[in-house]
């Protein structure tokens, strides 16, 4: 799936966003890497919730570090042993969540190959039978994996720190603002999440 142009989406956001749009003409094109080892990325979504972008690096490094080139696979993780994870970092809850995913790629609950024909509510629903996937894990893959162009991960305390910031909001926006706000960067809400996350971290982020 390709991106869509700047000129596409800064015909939508003049219109239907000018403080957006005026900070795509700001930061530059929108850059979104797509991911397809899925296995990868979800693992890497697991090691990052609830901590901090740098501590999550840090984890996630010596994690793939378990691995031939850095490519951690479902086969592998089943074969390690819980004292292995937690010695890179990781929680004991978040060594169960690795070892359930790595068990729903096996079994065949989680099916990789079929998603370019689901929707994103079909993959959401697919992925939180994961132990320890919620929705925003989810949101996370749809975003980096799969590079759907209208996520908004509404739950993501980065989207709605951005957003208090870039729309002069006296205090942290609710889900539900958010999810309002969002309704006029449709079709793009992805989109309008990337460049919300550029105003605090010039950084592009990566799974």
């Amino acid at each position: 799936m390709s991106l869509p142009s700047k000129k596409i989406i800064l015909e939508h956001f003049d219109e239907k966003d000018a403080v957006m749009a005026g900070v795509i003409r700001r930061v530059g094109s929108f850059k979104l890497k797509r991911n397809q080892n899925y296995f990868q990325v979800l693992c890497k979504a697991i090691v990052g919730q609830q901590i901090s972008i740098k501590a999550a690096e840090s984890i996630n490094h010596r994690f793939q570090n378990l691995f031939t080139n850095n490519r951690p696979t479902p086969k592998k993780v089943q074969g390690l042993q819980e004292k292995q994870l937690r010695e890179v970092g990781l929680s004991g809850q978040k060594v169960k969540y690795m070892k359930d995913l790595s068990e729903k790629f096996l079994d065949g609950t989680v099916r990789p190959h079929r998603m370019t024909y689901q929707d994103n509510e079909e993959i959401i629903q697919q992925l939180t039978q994961v132990y320890g996937i919620g929705r925003w894990t989810a949101e996370m893959f749809l975003i980096f994996s799969l590079n759907r162009m209208d996520v908004l991960p509404v739950g993501d305390l980065g989207l709605r720190a951005g957003v208090k910031l870039l729309y002069n909001m006296r205090a942290m926006p609710t889900q539900d603002r958010v999810r309002v706000l969002g309704r006029k960067w449709q079709p793009f809400a992805t989109v309008g999440t990337w460049y919300t996350w550029r105003i605090l971290d010039e950084e592009i982020i990566a799974y």
